[in-house]
């Protein structure tokens, strides 16, 4: 099992780790930083340095079980197993995911109750599919979306037992991914105050701490993608 630093800390940028196993499939480490490909949001690239050498890793995936595999670029020198590796993300791109996946968030606030399809994560561009009979007003998805943004309402996770979603299913937003279940306990993560959430659903990705951090965002284009779907891409304005 790798333990997942960023569902406690996604501002977390590096952390010490050990080497359990190593070969051109991936690197996994006791503990990471690094997030693996799912949910539509794409995984970490970075580095792993140890003493004597360090290695460029291209993306983290999901491995057998619990591990994530850090994907190490062609050629590059494994580190041994047993060491003491440093890994760090490339931030940039990752604090435009964070931004980005918050966004798509805020969508699901702007169309409460509507189910969605599909949808990915990028950090110029995302997408969300909603099972919708016609599509909405562009100008005000993105004049809707802009104003959760400028509110700047607080960004949040908590720890729930999975009896919470069998009690009020209706928690889970997507049709096409369901949330993973067997641990016993799920992370919810919720907009806005306590009391009075303008969104609340589980999710694994990683996030903004407020809305503010977003930044203006565009409504791009909204697509007809079959009788009952409409795709909603957005783009940092």
């Amino acid at each position: 099992m790798t333990e997942r630093l960023f569902l406690e800390d996604a501002y977390l940028r590096q952390a010490s780790a050990r080497v359990l196993r190593a070969d051109a499939a991936g690197i996994v480490l006791d503990r990471t930083v690094f997030y693996a490909r799912s949910g539509g949001q794409p995984g970490d690239a970075g580095v792993l340095r140890w003493d004597g050498g360090e290695a460029r890793i291209t993306e983290a995936t999901k491995g057998e079980g619990e591990a994530i595999l850090h994907v190490p670029a062609e050629g590059v020198v494994l580190p041994p197993v047993g060491a003491e590796v440093v890994g760090e993300i490339d931030w940039a791109p990752r604090h435009a995911l964070m931004r980005m996946h918050t966004a798509m968030h805020l969508m699901c606030a702007v169309l409460p109750g509507i189910a969605v399809t599909g949808g990915s994560v990028g950090a110029d561009r995302s997408r969300l599919d909603f099972n919708l009979p016609e599509a909405p007003d562009k100008a005000a998805i993105e004049a809707a979306l802009n104003a959760l943004v400028a509110a700047d309402h607080p960004v949040s996770h908590l720890w729930v037992e999975e009896s919470v979603l069998d009690a009020n299913p209706a928690l889970v937003r997507t049709l096409s991914v369901q949330p993973p279940r067997g641990n016993g306990r799920l992370r919810l993560v919720r907009i806005g105050a306590e009391a009075a959430p303008i969104d609340l659903q589980p999710c694994g990705g990683t996030h903004v701490a407020r809305t503010g951090e977003i930044g203006p965002v565009a409504v791009q284009k909204i697509e007809n993608k079959g009788k009952q779907n409409r795709r909603i891409i957005i783009v940092p304005a």
